[in-house]
């Protein structure tokens, strides 16, 4: 365990507890939790040059940030102990397209699952492997529940997944091929949730529920680390003299469902900044789907109170009726002085294509919701014209195989060379 993580504090009441004293939300009011560190004592005894110096491209090079070091429990050379340190893209098309001044993809469709999911399974896995648990339980609308079943797969631990009844048929597949079992669900995403915390409440399972388990959050500001520390990397190949090892942008645009991913990298450059390793905290830019609007109006209302209001919306990786994690992930737009953008269905399925042409990167729709943020940010002055941007790219259209086919041009059928000129409009 980290010698400096010094346990949780909850989100609504504010109370800290030990490490061990509590797993999931706060035993008071129900909050969730939030993991807490000695930042001073990690400023003075952690040199970032070890980090940046690390021949290890896992998330674990960042385990002095972490509650508990992943690859002191799996084997090496597996997905466990390898992923991470995906790619960084400059979207030079996107530029152009949008008029934007500098934007980035971080682009975590390159993991093992294929999908941003994996670094909070991981560090929730690390944890289950430490105290010894033998069956880890989620409810997922697909890419928590694929990222679950690929991490625990050769380690003793049993995945027990719950999905929705919408769950498209790719992410099902990535699941159950892993030897997870599968439970779908006669309801909602959050009917799914429901059941699966009742299941692991009646059987002891270790549950990893997004919103739920407060690990969850510290895997996924993993992804501000890496970003902070790659767009350093690019500035001193840009300049030699450059003594800068960690940079944070100016924005980050990241999809939102439960909240979780937001509220973790949040958090991740929140962590950064209080270590004096970047200069600023970037703001940050909700994306949400209009048929998925709870987080929208309680932003807009100003209130931490969410509507359970049923989600109706294609995109399954943001397809939530009540976010789990809303309040954490409101206080990540508001305290960055940034915003939620809604985003129609049409425009994600309009971005998909649009993104794949313009930068060779293919996300499923709701991925495709942070490009419409961007277009929408800069044409109301949300975005100004010197932000150098990053757009988290959180599951690849893979998953969702149905939506890509709505989104891409139609083939034709020919058998003539004739046909082929004609549709080229060679002749």
């Amino acid at each position: 365990m980290n010698p400096y993580w010094q346990g949780f504090r909850c989100s609504l009441c504010g109370r800290q507890f030990p490490p061990h004293a509590t797993e999931y939300v706060c035993p008071v009011d129900g909050g969730n939790l939030v993991a807490v560190y000695d930042y001073e004592q990690m400023a003075r005894e952690v040199d970032p040059r070890w980090i940046v110096h690390c021949a290890d491209r896992s998330i674990w090079r960042y385990a002095a940030l972490l509650p508990y070091d992943g690859s002191a429990y799996s084997r090496p050379n597996t997905p466990l102990s390898n992923l991470g340190w995906s790619p960084l893209y400059r979207a030079y098309q996107l530029e152009e397209r949008t008029g934007a001044y500098r934007v980035w993809l971080k682009d975590d469709t390159r993991l093992p699952s294929s999908s941003f999911k994996d670094r909070a399974s991981a560090v929730v896995i690390a944890k289950a492997l430490a105290s010894n648990k033998q069956v880890i339980c989620v409810a997922s609308t697909g890419n928590a529940a694929s990222a679950l079943a690929t991490l625990c797969a050769g380690t003793h631990l049993q995945a027990v997944i719950f999905v929705p009844q919408n769950t498209p048929e790719a992410k099902l597949a990535s699941i159950a091929i892993h030897g997870a079992r599968v439970f779908i669900v006669d309801g909602s995403y959050n009917d799914a949730v429901a059941l699966a915390r009742a299941c692991c409440d009646e059987f002891g399972w270790y549950n990893r529920n997004t919103g739920f388990n407060p690990l969850t959050r510290e895997g996924k500001k993993t992804a501000s680390f890496e970003i902070a520390e790659q767009l350093a990397r690019y500035e001193e190949k840009a300049n030699s003299v450059s003594t800068v090892l960690f940079r944070a942008p100016d924005v980050m645009i990241v999809p939102v469902g439960d909240g979780n991913i937001i509220s973790g990298l949040y958090k991740g450059f929140q962590e950064l900044h209080a270590l004096g390793w970047v200069m600023h905290v970037p703001r940050f830019v909700a994306a949400t789907a209009s048929r998925a609007p709870s987080l929208y109006r309680a932003w807009q209302r100003g209130s931490e109170v969410f509507e359970t209001i049923p989600s109706t919306t294609i995109a399954s990786g943001i397809s939530v009726d009540r976010p789990c994690d809303g309040v954490m992930a409101l206080r990540a737009v508001q305290e960055s002085n940034g915003a939620v953008v809604e985003v129609e269905d049409e425009e994600m399925l309009d971005a998909m294509r649009v993104l794949a042409e313009c930068t060779g990167v293919f996300v499923e729709p709701a991925c495709a919701a942070t490009v419409v943020a961007l277009e929408k940010g800069i044409s109301s002055g949300l975005i100004r014209s010197d932000d150098e941007v990053v757009l988290q790219l959180t599951g690849s259209g893979l998953k969702d195989v149905r939506s890509a086919m709505q989104a891409a041009p139609r083939p034709q059928v020919v058998s003539t060379v004739a046909e082929v000129a004609s549709a080229m409009k060679l002749r």
